[in-house]
């Protein structure tokens, strides 16, 4: 029987459902009802509704468990950066007999490069193209990496799976299982965080950007960002022009990307406030 759950986040619901129901949010069937909006000028917001019930539970394989569960988030950074490191120090890995070869380019700072890709997106990053391997065994290379890398975590989480997009431009690395919603951390703290780590060693390692996608949190904010962008799009089609709200990190690249599709003659960027909140504005390009 499903039971109706509400939060200003959808990871608040889903930690509502797993305490209702005394299990993993992966165990449960979840329907959402309504994603959470922020509304205009504190107007129109919404609150996150779901739905939930418990699935019937299949035996399955058990996994040894880390029984501490109370590691600080300090060192579990600590060990994913040093394991990070590690990775990036040792000889680049051949991919069917060819040596991953790079051009040399001005030092540019990897905060910068990580904002570029969530924020502005203006132009490529890399003019030359890297040459590599194929990309079904690059896929394999940066899976062994990646899980090795996640091996020792303290959650439950299934092997994380590893692909290329974007005609070898793009690593989509996603993470499920029973514990994977937990990697998220409240408003998306966590899941940045990670971003920004895994982000760091794909770019530093292979020339490539990063698509992250935990326990379909990536679906649900794209989800959220194209609900509040309709009546946006239909706005600026009457009037020409348009300033969002203020957007942070995945969601300024989500939308930005949308809008630059929707409108591909106008003038459509990030910008910053004094405060320094980025928001995108959409007008016409000035003569």
């Amino acid at each position: 029987m499903f039971k109706e759950f509400e939060g200003k986040t959808l990871e608040e619901v889903y930690e509502k459902a797993s305490e209702s129901f005394d299990c993993s949010v992966n165990d449960l069937n979840i329907d959402i009802v309504q994603a959470p909006s922020d509304g205009f000028l504190g107007f129109f917001s919404k609150k996150a509704i779901i739905k939930a019930r418990q699935r019937i539970k299949t035996k399955t394989h058990n996994k040894p468990k880390n029984k501490d569960k109370n590691l600080s988030e300090n060192s579990k950074v600590e060990t994913l950066s040093s394991k990070l490191n590690a990775l990036n120090e040792t000889t680049t890995t051949k991919v069917k007999d060819q040596s991953v070869k790079k051009a040399k380019a001005p030092q540019v700072k990897k905060e910068k490069i990580f904002n570029d890709f969530y924020d502005s997106n203006e132009e490529a990053l890399h003019s030359e193209p890297v040459v590599r391997g194929d990309d079904d065994a690059l896929k394999n290379v940066i899976s062994k990496e990646v899980n090795a890398l996640f091996s020792n975590l303290c959650y439950d989480i299934d092997t994380i799976k590893v692909d290329i997009l974007d005609a070898g431009k793009t690593v989509y690395i996603e993470f499920s299982g029973k514990d994977s919603a937990l990697l998220i951390g409240k408003e998306g703290y966590r899941y940045k965080a990670l971003s920004y780590i895994l982000f760091n060693w794909i770019n530093e390692k292979y020339d490539m950007m990063l698509r992250l996608e935990i326990a379909q949190f990536l679906t649900n904010q794209e989800l959220a960002i194209y609900t509040y962008l309709e009546p946006v799009i239909e706005t600026i089609r009457t009037e020409g022009f348009y300033k969002t709200k203020i957007l942070d990190g995945i969601l300024v690249h989500i939308a930005l990307t949308k809008l630059r599709e929707e409108f591909p003659d106008k003038y459509v960027a990030v910008k910053t406030n004094q405060r320094g909140e980025k928001y995108i504005l959409v007008n016409e390009y000035r003569n």
